[in-house]
């Protein structure tokens, strides 16, 4: 099961350099009604992920995406009575109410009363699509405002701590925390004592090299034991001095990071902001070269990435006010105010389950990793979900994505005579791991993405050093694709399926997309063939998959039907390939058999995935059918008790996860 929750985006669409805040910063564009299962808070890359798996900031202890603890505390005083905004506290503590809680883009806002204080609270990953050195730098801002209610003037002190388990995978592993000064800025530092860099692969882990920073900017920080740091804060509002250096080799005996920003007297809006960050020292292995993130590609150290973020925190803050702003607008405008906080509110899980680098030849790469499923990194078929995200709002993520796909075969690494499935498994790219070919999947996928990318550019400069690649992948499923084989297909989670309806018109899209790419090439003898061929199968696809009132999950199966979100791609390009009648007898048919919390994937199960019914749905005639399949969506975003991240993978009938 692929894990990230990819939604379908159709629709194409002053720096201040200073560190002042305004207003704005802590109100959202739009306020959001869509309850998330779990809740991006600290979010970078796929282990720099800390989320609220609740409804409130105060229900529980703060999570990687996997469910291992990785604890947030915060904590409110105000006139000497604090009152607990985030994380697990004990008795003598009050409980701040939360008023609200909305998720854009980019930033989540939180507002609570604590007594006669109102908080306003805000997480932001600033995962600007466009500007990749903001997007890849592994640094989050927490920003917060504090007011009186009352209009009087009250003491308030803001507390937040950080446990080193963000930077360990097992409660085994000794850790060793310090309070260090860097470029003039004091920063506390915790890692594990051993440091195995890039040792472990898989899925469901955890980081366990490189470190968590919390640097003093805009407050104070001190490093030390939880009880005796929160109970100095809780007596005077500040924090003690500390220790310098602390080694820990069990849970029990874990220091806190801890941050204090003392606002003094307020009696009008008040605020500030804070920043968390992780350098993992190297970040991924590919071909068996290491490589840290983009950020760093020109030795740009952690320290000096604080001081930048630091400086442009008005400037960044703006961008992704922007980014929020474009996201959600675009799902209004082109569905509804549900299709828009779907949008919105899955933008971040798509964005940080990726890293993004450059290679020794110069390459851009952008490897997402397969989360809740096998731990493959840069997998083709995640990557042909999550392409409109990429091609709507910059194309160059896209190709980064399949260039090292591209570059394995043409190294002669990888000699199969159709496209890989994957690199390796996440952080360690040295080659496909998976053992299940993918061949009519991966082959369709690649030729597609790279047909759509060459008519967004206008040309095909791009493919044109894997014209021979995409040949030899066309040939595949000229001669493979029409009515595959028992094979394997991107929802590998059902089995081996032989004669598969949709993967035919994946097969037959991707060769369609080859004779459009051998047209702008000028090579219009070869294009008239594939254009033929891609025809003639269609033709046939159509005379042998009819069944009454809709069209079969397989060729040699009655009475079966399968959602054929692959046929997309003839509606986007207009080829006219399939017949508008087959087209709309499936949306006709699949209205039908929608069940509580949406669209099953096919006839076998009642499970589903989230990101083909929007595929699907974008085959509607009219915006009003489309927003039938979007609807049963979005109820099970909001209501489903998996409280995890968005899973694309889960049961129509109940709205739990399924894998």
């Amino acid at each position: 099961m692929k894990e990230i929750a990819t939604i379908l985006f159709f629709v194409f669409m002053l720096p201040l350099g200073l560190s002042a805040q305004t207003p704005e910063f802590f109100s959202p564009y739009r306020t959001t009604h869509l309850r998330l299962p779990s809740v991006p808070l600290v979010v970078n890359d796929p282990y720099i992920s800390i989320w609220s798996p609740y409804d409130h900031l105060t229900d529980g202890p703060t999570v990687h995406w996997t469910g291992s603890s990785k604890p947030l505390n915060g904590l409110l005083r105000v006139d000497g009575t604090v009152y607990r905004f985030m994380g697990i506290g004990d008795e003598q503590i009050q409980t701040a109410l939360q008023k609200s809680v909305n998720v854009l883009a980019t930033n989540t806002y939180y507002s609570f009363d604590c007594g006669p204080v109102e908080l306003d609270l805000v997480f932001t990953a600033p995962m600007l699509i466009h500007n990749l050195d903001i997007m890849s730098t592994p640094v989050n801002y927490i920003s917060y405002q504090v007011s009186s209610k009352d209009k009087k003037n009250h003491n308030v002190q803001i507390y937040l701590s950080v446990s080193p388990e963000v930077a360990q995978n097992t409660a085994e592993e000794g850790m060793r925390s310090r309070k260090i000064v860097k470029s003039g800025m004091e920063v506390l530092e915790s890692g594990t004592i051993d440091q195995p860099i890039l040792a472990k692969r898989g899925d469901g882990i955890c980081i366990d090299w490189g470190y968590v920073y919390l640097p003093a900017v805009n407050g104070k920080v001190s490093l030390g034991s939880a009880t005796e740091i929160r109970n100095h804060f809780l007596s005077n509002g500040q924090l003690p001095a500390g220790e310098k250096e602390i080694f820990s080799y069990k849970d029990s005996t874990l220091p806190v990071m801890a941050y204090v920003h003392d606002f003094g007297h307020v009696n009008s809006p008040s605020s500030s902001f804070m920043m968390l960050g992780y350098d993992e020292i190297e970040d991924i292995e590919y071909m068996y070269h290491r490589y840290k993130g983009y950020w760093a590609r020109n030795g740009e150290t952690i320290f000096e990435a604080f001081k930048s973020m630091e400086n442009g925190y008005s400037s960044i803050m703006n961008q992704c006010r922007r980014m929020d702003k474009t996201i959600y607008d675009d799902g209004l405008n082109s569905g509804n105010v549900q299709y828009a906080e779907i949008l919105s509110g899955s933008y971040r899980h798509v964005m940080v389950a990726h890293k993004l680098f450059m290679d020794k030849d110069g390459h851009l790469l952008f490897f997402s990793k397969e989360n809740n499923s096998n731990g493959c990194v840069n997998t083709v078929d995640l990557t042909y979900p999550e392409a409109p995200l990429f091609l709507c709002y910059n194309p160059i993520l896209e190709k980064a994505m399949m260039t090292s796909i591209f570059e394995y075969s043409k190294s002669g690494r990888y000699t199969k005579p159709f496209a890989a499935h994957d690199q390796g498994t996440y952080p360690i790219a040295d080659g496909q791991v998976y053992g299940g070919d993918m061949p009519v999947e991966e082959s369709g996928n690649m030729l597609i993405l790279s047909s759509m990318l060459s008519q967004l550019d206008g040309n095909t400069h791009y493919v044109d050093p894997y014209w021979d690649l995409l040949t030899t992948w066309v040939n595949y499923l000229v001669e493979n694709g029409r009515d595959p084989a028992n094979q394997l297909c991107t929802d590998d989670f059902a089995g081996h399926w032989a004669h598969n309806c949709n993967l035919s018109v994946k097969a037959i899209m991707g060769i369609e997309g080859y004779a459009r790419m051998a047209a702008m090439k000028g090579e219009l003898t070869t294009s008239e063939k594939y254009d033929h061929i891609a025809r003639e199968m269609s033709q046939w696809w159509e005379e042998h998959t009819k069944d009454g009132n809709h069209y079969r999950l397989s060729f040699d199966r009655p009475n079966t039907w399968s959602q054929k979100y692959n046929m997309i791609w003839d509606k986007l390009w207009t080829t006219h390939l399939f017949s508008k009648r087959t087209m709309d007898s499936e949306i006709s048919f699949y209205l039908k058999h929608q069940n509580k919390y949406g669209l099953p994937l096919d006839c076998r199960k009642t499970y589903t995935k989230s990101d083909w019914i929007m595929w699907t749905a974008a085959m509607s005639h009219n915006r009003n059918t489309f927003l039938k399949f979007v609807s049963p969506v979005y109820k099970y975003i909001n209501e489903t008790p998996s409280r995890v991240p968005i899973s694309d993978w889960h049961e129509t009938t109940d709205g739990k996860m399924v894998g």
